[in-house]
């Protein structure tokens, strides 16, 4: 019998793509990176696919379950096109119970009822800040003839469960505005800014200024110092939820006059009926009540109004090219509500699953813990990530699903990733950095073709600034030879 020589034999043995060129300087490429100095002893896990085909051109330890950190993002918001749509609006009531007098007294309470709007309030957006949101409030109380509340202001949560942070989050991440965790009242993205005046020279203590919104209830300890001119924000928050205590560790740099952080609210809920009612007093509308939790909804309740959301696809595009926790994991615990009637970690986990498997995707290796990526307990593959891509790359959400993505070069978290692309190609990609992960995955649309690509590193031993630009070298090369 005539034996095919070695080298043949393991071209044969190869998929039909490791043999063409363009893959060979690819791989070349990502076996340079993988022993760099700081990647060494780090996972570092490659793929690629034509989303056209759904051929997998490449891969690279593309079978090992990795953390993807905020990449995870691109499974809650496809999930969210598929079960909501591209139209879907959070809604928060505002309601009322007894009746108002000829005199405008309304002689019971206010309900505010949320629907886990992550943007009720936000500070970021003309259309959802605190004074938009309660001047509307004020005017449809008005409308209805009320003019003084012989009572107080309920608040009802209960969409979701009271769990608002995951149990695998860091304790040094849940006192910071991307660790607050989410609610089913939401307001003002859950955080608050906290306003430092650095002191006169480096290593000098730093002072709190002053905490927005106003007349929040916090105990606060302050160990903050001044670092150096332009060494940006390094403060650390600690506090737990439901919590008034904080504690400010780190730096601010010097030379501003006041430099301003965000921190998690302790009880964003509570925080948003109570500036409702000082709104209304400060609007010649007198609460005589204070602000209270209740766990059902009473009968008899008559609407004042209802609070739209913007649409899903607008929010969506907010929470991948910003990459906001927030945004996601409201959206997580909604799909939870939605499909389950209750939003959870772990309903928002089965969602998700439960449509990656109904598009018949193979999840092998694939851990959901959290919509955000905040979690380390989540899992991909880098050929999951491809394959799902691919999927997504089908579906009648697909267009509106890839403006959520941030172009290289152009925009949003890519905006300086990739600055000099090839004529007529574009490059639309999710990042995810933790301490010790940096994770790309995405699009690379060309005239003819359309690639679905993953790049994530796990356990690298250099700076994450150090690791990103590795990571981009492999991109780079995909993108110069596909």
């Amino acid at each position: 019998m005539r034996h095919l020589p070695a080298a043949l034999l393991l071209l044969c043995l190869l998929p039909l793509a490791v043999g063409a060129q363009p893959t060979a300087e690819v791989d070349r490429i990502v076996r340079q990176v993988a022993q760099e100095t700081g990647m060494k002893h780090a996972t570092l896990s490659v793929s690629i696919y034509s989303a056209s085909t759904g051929q997998r051109l490449y891969g690279y330890d593309d079978q090992r379950s990795v953390t993807p950190a905020s990449v995870e993002k691109l499974l809650t918001t496809g999930a969210g096109f598929a079960l909501l749509g591209t139209d879907f609006r959070f809604t928060t009531r505002l309601t009322m119970r007894g009746e108002v007098d000829r005199d405008g007294v309304l002689h019971g309470d206010l309900y505010i009822t949320g629907g886990g709007d992550p943007l009720l309030g936000s500070y970021r957006y003309r259309q959802t800040t605190l004074d938009t949101l309660f001047a509307q409030w004020t005017s449809a109380l008005r409308k209805r003839g009320v003019r003084r509340i012989d009572g107080g202001i309920c608040y009802h949560t209960r969409i979701f469960d009271d769990q608002r942070l995951h149990d695998s989050w860091q304790w040094g991440d849940v006192g910071n505005y991307y660790g607050a965790g989410v609610s089913g009242l939401n307001f003002h993205e859950n955080m608050y800014f906290v306003h430092f005046t650095p002191g006169a020279q480096v290593g000098r203590a730093a002072t709190v200024a002053r905490t927005t919104p106003k007349a929040l209830e916090l105990m606060e300890t302050c160990t903050v110092t001044t670092g150096a001119a332009g060494s940006g924000d390094n403060v650390i928050v600690y506090g737990a939820p439901d919590s008034p205590q904080r504690l400010y560790t780190g730096t601010v740099p010097m030379g501003k006059k006041e430099f301003s952080v965000r921190a998690a609210l302790p009880n964003p809920a509570r925080t948003c009926a109570d500036l409702f009612a000082s709104y209304l007093r400060t609007r010649g509308i007198s609460v005589s009540l204070g602000a209270r939790e209740i766990s059902a909804m009473p009968d008899s309740l008559r609407a004042v109004m209802d609070f739209n959301s913007i649409p899903y696809a607008t929010l969506a595009q907010y929470t991948n090219r910003t990459s906001n926790n927030i945004y996601a994991e409201s959206i997580f615990k909604y799909l939870g509500y939605k499909q389950y009637h209750l939003g959870t970690f772990d309903n928002g986990a089965k969602a998700v699953m439960d449509y990656l498997t109904g598009k018949g995707l193979s999840t092998d290796g694939i851990r959901i813990a959290d919509g955000s990526g905040l979690s380390r307990l989540n899992r991909v593959t880098t050929d999951f990530l491809c394959r799902y891509l691919t999927a997504v790359s089908k579906e009648p959400f697909f267009e509106s699903f890839l403006a959520t993505l941030a172009q290289a070069g152009e925009n949003g978290t890519a905006r300086n990733l990739l600055p000099a692309l090839p004529a007529g190609v574009a490059v639309y990609v999710k990042s995810g950095t933790m301490d010790g992960v940096k994770a790309y995955a995405g699009y690379i649309v060309t005239g003819g073709e359309t690639l679905t690509f993953a790049i994530v590193s796990n356990g690298h031993s250099c700076s994450g600034q150090e690791a990103s630009t590795l990571l981009t070298r492999i991109l780079q090369a995909i993108v110069s030879n596909y």
